[in-house]
């Protein structure tokens, strides 16, 4: 595959492709528009001191990319990479980065609400797992790279510094419904937007219920005397980003909500995508201070 360009869905039908890909003879998936290329193995240099999961670094048409090893992240037992071994070289959270796998097999296409969450009982608090897909008689595991990135580089992940950037705020009781699956990423948006004076926050865990809630809310009245804003991520179980959008936007009574959308995908590649479907505004993940300054725009 050399590039992901061509096979890019229409904005908005709730799918996705998925490739898939091993490690140690398990397979795992990753979201086809993080995906830049696939390419075989080049020459690693080796970073004295790096983090644990990073084997070092790597020049590709010009640029310096860190090499993460799978194996590593994931906690399998290391063992030499066979013949079959791959770099998939992605693009998110405007960082591109080269992932070293076993072997990259197929892609999937498949519908958000054919993912399943995680459950609780089994992922634990430092999951790197957001969603299962059963496929026949194997499961496949999509990976949250966002954490895995931010595990390796807390830098690269939203900072409340940024928003006591902005200064002294007005507290506000502007109610704003935000879709987000990352529970870590809650918490984050939560501390951060209390920071910012947005106190009358409601989250949801992905699209679907967070459109239902909207759907609720106007059936009480005027959309506006009871949410002034929508945030959303992208990638979410159930119900996408772009999706949402498209509902809400479709909807006589919620479609003069704005929604802006805070993603790791937003590049210049794909921001199309988001104005497709109708959105005011589409705001790259970790820029929370940038997120803040266009809810107040939107908001007040």
């Amino acid at each position: 595959m050399e590039s992901n360009k061509g096979i890019l869905l229409e904005s908005g039908t709730n799918e996705l492709e998925i490739v898939e890909f091993e490690v140690a003879s398990n397979k795992f998936g990753i979201n086809v528009i993080k995906v830049k290329e696939i390419i075989q193995p080049i020459p690693v240099t080796f970073i004295p001191h790096a983090h644990p999961h990073v084997e070092g670094i790597v020049q590709l048409r010009g640029e310096v990319l860190p090499v993460v090893d799978m194996q590593k992240v994931l906690g399998v037992p290391t063992q030499n990479y066979g013949e079959q071994q791959k770099y998939i070289v992605a693009e998110f959270n405007q960082q591109k980065v080269v992932f070293h796998v076993d072997n990259v097999t197929k892609i999937h296409r498949i519908s958000w609400d054919q993912i399943e969450k995680p459950s609780d009982m089994y992922q634990g608090g430092g999951s790197q797992v957001i969603g299962v897909i059963k496929r026949e008689d194997v499961m496949l595991l999509l990976l949250d790279f966002e954490r895995i990135m931010v595990d390796i580089n807390p830098e690269s992940g939203i900072q409340i510094e940024s928003v006591k950037k902005l200064g002294n705020r007005e507290r506000s009781d502007k109610k704003i419904v935000i879709a987000e699956d990352s529970p870590l990423l809650r918490k984050l948006l939560n501390d951060t937007l209390t920071e910012a004076g947005y106190v009358n926050i409601e989250f949801f865990e992905n699209g679907k219920d967070a459109y239902e809630y909207l759907e609720f809310s106007a059936k009480r009245g005027d959309i506006s005397d009871y949410v002034q804003l929508v945030v959303t991520d992208i990638e979410m179980p159930q119900m996408d980003g772009h999706h949402l959008t498209k509902k809400v936007k479709a909807n006589a009574q919620l479609q003069k909500l704005p929604v802006i959308i805070f993603s790791s995908l937003i590049t210049d590649d794909l921001r199309h995508k988001g104005l497709e479907v109708g959105a005011e505004d589409q705001i790259s993940k970790p820029e929370i201070a940038e997120l803040i300054l266009k809810i107040d725009q939107y908001a007040l």
